[in-house]
């Protein structure tokens, strides 16, 4: 399989699901779908995204090693679509030593602003607590900042998500 006949499997919904099953089958041309998902210079490029996010829903083994590069992209795309899924993705996964910062900042930026989509921010909040469990001098910090989220830019998904991370780090913190 080549790139060509992937864009051209890409563009069409039915065979999305075809094709994540024959990448399973076939991981070596796992690449050509993460070079498609890791370009934003073709709109129909964020399906490779959804592509991977079915992947590594039934081979997460297949995509971690992909993670630094997803990390790396994710800060420069401006793809709403892909941020969500990227964001989903690096949030089930443990977080590397070396990409903490960076991913605070960016998901401090991206969790606190109310024009993004809500997945975005609810996965980016999810990465921030994954960094809490990690850095437990981070949890004071978080709790305050989902707590002005939910009180002034709250919705039924930062409210459902929050709270269920709220209930967690209190209850780290009382320990």
């Amino acid at each position: 399989m080549n790139e060509n006949e992937v864009r051209a499997l890409i563009l069409s919904w039915e065979n999305l699901a075809i094709l994540v099953r024959y990448i399973a089958d076939y991981p070596e041309h796992l690449d050509i779908i993460m070079n498609k998902a890791l370009d934003d210079s073709q709109p129909e490029n964020w399906r490779a995204v959804w592509m991977v996010d079915k992947i590594h829903e039934r081979h997460p083994e297949l995509v971690i090693p992909y993670l630094p590069a997803m990390t790396s992209f994710l800060m420069t795309t401006q793809n709403a679509s892909k941020k969500r899924h990227l964001l989903k993705l690096i949030s089930l996964n443990e977080i590397q030593e070396e990409d903490i910062a960076a991913l605070l900042n960016f998901c401090i930026d991206e969790f606190t602003n109310a024009a993004e989509p809500v997945a975005v921010r609810v996965h980016a909040m999810q990465i921030l607590f994954n960094i809490a469990q990690k850095e437990p001098d981070f949890s004071g910090e978080l709790i305050e900042l989902i707590e002005h989220e939910m009180d002034y830019h709250g919705s039924a998904g930062i409210a459902s998500r929050g709270g269920k991370l709220l209930k967690k780090l209190y209850a780290a913190k009382a320990k």
